[in-house]
């Protein structure tokens, strides 16, 4: 995928500020600082359109960030979504339940996902909070990959034992698509844009 051009576009609040113009929308979850803003700027090849939080939890909006990308010479116009982050554990629990019902209000009521982003730490084994998160998408039968990131905290020799481990916790079925992700070793971004590709394709005209 060539980016063409990437803008912030707007931080949502509430439904009704969520664009209307029938994007697709590639939607990144995951819980606070696990590295969704950095993602964003890896994978679009810019150093601060995403803004990575000085006091991780503490953000209650949706940042839209529209792209412009060009596939085989056809454009490819989407947003990236970030939502809050959430588990931050200095959060009271009426502020993470806060959290957790901005997020599902979205990913109840907007109509354009075309592909969730689930974004764990390779590091570590899934939280209570990812495990939750992870049944909900499921129920809701959202279209989504995991991405394990921050693989350049381990070895590049045990990354790949490492996803597999994840993906038998998270996922014992194996029927979804678990890829290792850093922002400092840009060597996993081609496997994450086929994967979007093929979902822009997919709906573009």
């Amino acid at each position: 995928m060539k980016i063409k051009n990437s803008e912030f576009t707007i931080s949502a609040v509430n439904p009704r500020q969520y664009p209307n113009d029938d994007l697709p929308q590639i939607v990144l979850v995951g819980k606070s600082n696990v590295g969704k803003s950095s993602f964003i700027n890896t994978m679009i090849n810019r150093k601060k359109l995403a803004r990575t939080s000085s006091q991780p939890g503490k953000t209650r909006l949706i940042n839209f960030y529209k792209i412009l990308g060009e596939t085989n010479a056809k454009e490819l116009p989407f947003y990236f979504v970030d939502l809050p982050g959430y588990g931050y554990s200095k959060m009271s629990k009426v502020q993470q339940a806060e959290v957790g019902k901005f997020i599902e209000q979205y990913l109840r009521k907007s109509k354009n996902i075309s592909l969730v982003i689930f974004l764990i730490d390779i590091r570590h084994n899934p939280t209570v909070n990812d495990k939750i998160m992870y049944d909900y998408i499921i129920n809701q039968n959202l279209p989504c990959i995991i991405i394990a990131n921050k693989a350049d905290k381990i070895a590049i020799t045990k990354v790949d034992n490492q996803v597999k481990s994840l993906q038998d916790l998270l996922n014992p079925l194996h029927d979804l698509t678990f890829l290792p992700f850093s922002a400092e070793r840009k060597i996993y971004t081609e496997n994450v844009w086929n994967k979007i590709e093929n979902k822009i394709v997919t709906i573009s005209p």
